[in-house]
């Protein structure tokens, strides 16, 4: 009987530990929009003062239902969206982004939020309406905050009238920029700046693919690049940050397994940091249409939506993998 007592007693102590190592596995999917179910294009930063993570996203009017398949205003009118979670793995639902209309418009994409001292900066694409069909102008707007909440406008981007999608490193001193543009073959290009608020653009592409959506981090000792070229990501890694080099493996091409996970990733946010046990990781944050779901065997609008899904980055032999059907702890821990 002291014997039942005892594997009783052991079986109580370790049930908590197994519990919690159980739910350090990221969800599929991480994160779903609970009021157009169109969350796409991730941009996730820590709020110190908050403890908490945030994740500013394009909020799509996924659920809407226009009679022409073709008429994208439902991707049009978009808001940004805000998600919260304090560990990484319970996203809730935050409400919108106060973003001032008077230096935006209707549309508003791609947000790429970045701090640099005691400011939050954020870029947008914004499109000035809200359209049927993609043949409309584009630009990239900065805003500024002190708390993540409170918006105020800054400038508008003099880099050209079909750009999107901004990503933002700090490289010394200075500041680079990588955008999609429109006019040039939807290439990816670069720009620099010394204050963030004007901006020399460097018309010579990153690489000679189309692509949108860029995400430059560090990782491992190097400058990575990942986009969506709509086939899966590309990847391209840098010692400098102006020469690249692109592997020949693209990022989340294929299908995954899981439900809410089984088409192509796009448009990535990639967050590095370092868990309680000190080893550098990488996360990537990528979304997918829910084109192969069974909802969209009786519902033909059902590919419209879209959903964040989480998987690790691996680094080996100069080059980046990830396994999109492994499970995976996404825990993410304050920054140091």
């Amino acid at each position: 009987m002291r014997s039942l007592y005892l594997a009783v007693g052991l079986m109580c102590a370790v049930a908590p530990a197994v519990m919690a190592q159980a739910t350090a596995e990221a969800p599929k999917p991480l994160y779903r929009d609970p009021v157009f179910d169109g969350a796409a294009d991730a941009s996730i930063v820590y709020d110190t003062p908050n403890a908490q993570w945030k994740m500013f996203y394009t909020n799509r009017r996924a659920s809407l239902k226009f009679p022409d398949p073709k008429d994208v205003r439902w991707v049009h009118g978009t808001p940004i969206g805000i998600a919260t979670s304090t560990d990484g793995l319970t996203w809730r639902y935050g409400g919108q982004a106060a973003i001032p209309q008077s230096c935006t418009g209707e549309t508003l994409w791609a947000p790429e939020v970045f701090k640099d001292g005691d400011t939050w900066h954020m870029w947008l694409t914004v499109v000035p309406g809200v359209f049927a069909n993609w043949n409309h102008p584009r630009q990239i707007v900065h805003l500024t905050s002190s708390d993540l909440k409170t918006w105020d406008c800054g400038e508008t981007l003099d880099l050209g009238d079909k750009v999107i999608d901004a990503s933002v490193i700090k490289i010394g001193d200075s500041y680079r920029m990588w955008f999609k543009d429109e006019r040039k073959g939807s290439r990816l290009l670069a720009a620099d700046s010394k204050d963030l608020k004007t901006w020399v653009r460097n018309d010579t592409p990153v690489v000679d693919i189309a692509a949108e959506g860029p995400k430059v981090f560090r990782f491992k000792g190097h400058y990575w690049m990942v986009a969506d070229a709509w086939k899966g990501l590309i990847a391209l890694s840098s010692d400098d940050a102006t020469d690249w080099t692109l592997q020949p493996d693209r990022l989340l091409e294929q299908p995954g397994t899981q439900p809410t996970d089984t088409n192509k990733g796009q448009h990535p946010d990639i967050v590095v940091g370092t868990g309680k046990d000190g080893v550098e990781r990488a996360f990537i944050y990528y979304f997918v249409h829910q084109h192969s779901e069974p909802q969209a065997k009786t519902d033909p609008y059902w590919n419209q939506r879209t959903v964040i899904q989480v998987a690790e980055v691996k680094y080996a032999d100069g080059k980046l993998t990830v396994d999109r059907n492994a499970a995976v702890d996404a825990r993410l821990y304050p920054p140091k």
